[in-house]
């Protein structure tokens, strides 16, 4: 199945930072509220529906016998018709 990206940032940040940023997502999760994602003109919007598929994954991307990059990835998946009379995928 073809894959389109609809918002995508990737910057470096401390772990504090990067705490906050999650704790923001975990609360939004939580209370079922949708989740905003904006950096500078872009932005999309998400309602997450009650059950989602959840990844975790760490990679390690480098040469086998050398020091490489490790990193963690973690994925929240769901169709975008799932439970659509309230917890629908919605852009503005």
């Amino acid at each position: 199945m073809p894959e389109t990206v609809l918002f995508e940032d990737e910057r470096r940040l401390s772990r504090t930072d990067t705490a906050s940023y999650l704790r923001t997502v975990a609360d939004r999760l939580e209370t079922g509220e949708p989740l905003t994602l904006e950096t500078g003109a872009d932005s999309i919007t998400v309602d997450v529906p009650r059950e989602v598929e959840f990844e975790v994954k760490v990679e390690r991307e480098g040469p086998a016998d050398g020091p490489g990059e490790l990193g963690l990835e973690l994925e929240l998946e769901w169709d975008e018709d799932a439970d659509a009379s309230d917890d629908s995928l919605s852009i503005r």
